[in-house]
């Protein structure tokens, strides 16, 4: 129920909508390496990976000191805020969603940096775990 949601969760849910609309599947609270969680993980149609950070306030976003962690693991990453968030803020250069519940919109295209083909090979076969885990989970609870 949309009620229960955390501000972080509903920008999350518009960004995996509008990413679902460009041919992306995501994963929220994704894990790609020990330590590290990022916010939506998504792939693309060509085997993209771009890293999505949401962030609800200032206070949320000067909390994230692990943020530059997630760059060798993604060919573009993006910060999700909504509409009253400072912008400003946020570094030139990473991308930037503007984000609700409902969907989003990319204001700003991320550079892109290549993650190395072996990286990319072992982050699609845990993603793919990742996500067949979880629907799994959905559908057999006691598993």
């Amino acid at each position: 129920m949309m009620l229960d949601m955390q501000p972080g969760q509903k920008l999350a849910r518009g960004v995996a909508r509008h990413l679902w609309a460009h041919g992306f599947v995501s994963v929220e609270e994704f894990v790609p390496a020990r330590g590290l969680r990022v916010d939506v993980m998504g792939l693309g149609p060509k085997g993209e990976l771009w890293v999505i950070e949401c962030k609800s306030s200032r206070a949320d976003y000067q909390a994230d000191s692990k943020w530059q962690g997630y760059l060798e693991w993604c060919d573009r990453f993006f910060w999700a805020v909504d509409t009253d968030f400072p912008t400003d803020l946020l570094p030139a250069e990473t991308g930037l969603i503007i984000a609700d519940a409902y969907d989003a919109e990319i204001v700003r295209m991320a550079p892109e940096d290549k993650v190395a083909p072996a990286r990319r090979k072992k982050m699609m076969q845990k993603f793919a775990t990742d996500a067949a885990r979880r629907l799994q989970a959905l559908r057999d609870p006691r598993v």
